[in-house]
């Protein structure tokens, strides 16, 4: 197995890790906000959200490094 090869592997399970990541984040607003119901409250980001707010960053700039490591190694 080559580089490349492990540089795919890697992306691809980082881009199923990123997308788990995305879906499991609370969403502030509904579809109410849609027709103006949406509140404009401050909260902070606390625990598990918190958690996975800061993971999700950090797959995205594994993801942005490997996919720019892929063209130098293809």
């Amino acid at each position: 197995m080559n580089t490349a090869q492990i540089l795919t592997y890697a992306q691809i399970g980082l881009s199923l890790l990123l997308i788990a990541a995305i879906l499991l984040q609370q969403r502030g607003t509904g579809l109410s906000s849609t027709f103006g119901g949406g509140s404009l409250e401050y909260s902070t980001k606390r625990g598990a959200e918190k958690i996975i707010f800061w993971t999700t960053i950090v797959l995205a700039v594994l993801f942005l490094g490997i996919s720019v490591a892929r063209v130098f190694f293809a």
